[in-house]
């Protein structure tokens, strides 16, 4: 299959700047401008202090594997794919976000925890999935 039959975020007000930035090629999250703090997943007013003078910013796209696992039985859409690597990824400005990794073999030995990754995206119908491969990787998916 392809990602055409994978399922498709179907984006809302609160995430749309986010599913904007994903269509140009750009990793958007959220600071709070009261308290200088980022954060994912969108929402109108910031986690940490609660205030809803929030704004959207580009994130640099890079990050480190904090957690992950091994998926040897796929969800529908993702047959093709197998085994899959569903992972915690810590981007560059502090916040984790859940995402696959692609552009490696998916095994235990090429997925070192703290493993420098970069932003790709692989579009789905109307929207542009964030995925992280190794920085080390070559062409975006």
């Amino acid at each position: 299959m392809t990602a055409s039959h994978k399922p498709v975020p179907k984006p809302t007000p609160e995430t749309q700047p986010f599913w904007d930035g994903t269509a140009e090629g750009r990793l958007r999250i959220q600071r709070c401008l009261a308290c200088s703090r980022h954060y994912f997943y969108p929402r109108p007013a910031c986690p940490h202090c609660g205030s809803d003078d929030v704004t959207w910013v580009t994130a640099s796209g890079r990050a480190t594997l904090y957690s992950y696992v091994i998926n040897h039985r796929p969800a529908p859409g993702f047959e093709q794919d197998g085994p899959y690597a569903i992972a915690v990824v810590e981007l560059e400005e502090g916040v984790r976000m859940m995402t696959n990794i692609v552009g490696v073999e998916i095994t235990p030995e090429n997925l070192p925890l703290d493993m420098e990754l970069r932003v790709v995206f692989e579009q789905r119908g109307d929207v542009h999935v964030p995925l992280f491969t190794p920085a080390s990787a070559g062409a975006a998916v």
